[in-house]
């Protein structure tokens, strides 16, 4: 699978569905997006062929809305904090993204999905589905590697997100 942001097979009627993990692995529990990443385009292994794009954003933040822009859907992995119980998992869609609070970002450089989903809608670029998936972080500090609690949420983020890409895909393939 190609992993070059914003590319559009010829061959699409529509660029593909993106899947965009955000986080930071050097802030423990903040890399849980990434590891959720890696997890799900490894399970699929080219089951949704080129109508799935798989993105590592780390910690691009506002550069990342030209990978968002012109597509049908896009599902975004990062650590979400809703004050639950640690790795809790969350899975909210386009309404409910627009009435959670993220974090505020302090750069530019930084970003959660929230801030970047609202960026995309001031400018008229937000796709028609919208769906965020993520853990209640219990730790976000210097430090590599998730906690047990972000860990033991992966197998059930995964389920869900297989699950809204299968949907993703069926409505727009």
């Amino acid at each position: 699978m190609t992993r070059t942001p914003g590319s559009v097979d010829p061959g699409l009627d529509r660029p593909p569905v993106l899947v965009l993990g955000l986080g930071n692995r050097l802030l423990t529990d903040d890399g849980f997006g990434l590891d959720l990443l890696e997890e799900l385009e490894r399970d699929a292994e080219g089951s949704w062929g080129n109508h799935v794009e798989f993105v590592d954003g780390g910690t691009q933040g506002l550069m990342l809305l030209k990978d968002i822009s012109q597509r049908p859907a896009v599902l975004i992995l990062d650590a979400v904090d809703r004050g639950g119980n640690p790795g809790a998992v969350h899975v909210l869609r386009a309404e409910e993204v627009w009435g959670t609070r993220f974090s505020k970002s302090t750069t530019a450089h930084e970003g959660n999905a929230g801030e970047l989903l609202a960026a995309a809608q001031l400018l008229g670029e937000c796709p028609e589905q919208v769906a965020v998936i993520g853990a209640q972080p219990e730790k976000v500090a210097t430090g590599i590697g998730l906690t047990e609690s972000a860990r033991s949420a992966l197998r059930p983020a995964l389920l869900h997100a297989k699950s809204i890409v299968n949907e993703f895909v069926a409505r727009y393939v």
